[in-house]
């Protein structure tokens, strides 16, 4: 059966986006261990399982802040009996055939904060560092079953474009043709 906030997701990567009308939606938290809400331009969606008379009631008319405010964010942390995590950008770019350019061997990284943390909120986690060990890149199912990237690159190792290659690598990693997001 089709996900909503999946269809969602594919749909923004597409460039189709939620109409800029103020609207806070609702719909069913998705498959996995991840709730959200997902803050568009003047539209946010709340992929939760709650009912959408408590959302609305929690949010004030015309604040288009409100569902990403803290107030908000700790109630519905509160009613789902959860922790929040953080705010962050979300960048997408499809998956391309062949192997990465970076010399990659996979790790089990358990005790590492960056691999622990995607084991949370991710399924079917894949962990790999470069060879001498500069730079990390982990690829996992996230939110609605999409493709997450994180990455990490040592700071003796910054400034020299290897972030820019562990993210190109991450989009090898996936199957051609699928969103990966960052």
């Amino acid at each position: 059966m089709p996900d909503p906030v999946a269809d969602l997701l594919a749909s923004a990567v597409r460039g189709r986006f939620p109409p800029q009308d103020g609207r806070t939606d609702v719909l069913p938290q998705p498959p996995g261990p991840v709730a959200g809400i997902l803050a568009f331009a003047a539209h946010h969606v709340v992929a939760a399982d709650v009912d959408p008379g408590w959302v609305g009631a929690r949010l004030p008319d015309g604040d288009l802040s409100a569902p990403v405010g803290p107030a908000f964010v700790a109630a519905l942390a509160d009613r789902l009996g959860r922790t929040f995590d953080n705010l962050d950008v979300v960048l997408a770019a499809t998956g391309v055939d062949g192997s990465p350019d970076l010399d990659l061997r996979p790790i089990d990284g358990a005790g590492h904060a960056r691999i622990d943390r995607a084991r949370r909120y991710r399924t079917g986690v894949r962990a790999l560092e470069t060879a001498d060990g500069a730079g990390l890149v982990v690829v996992g199912r996230g939110l609605a079953g999409r493709w997450e990237v994180a990455f990490e690159v040592e700071p003796r190792a910054r400034g020299r474009g290897l972030g820019r290659a562990l993210v190109a690598a991450a989009r090898r990693l996936a199957p051609e043709g699928e969103a990966v997001f960052a």
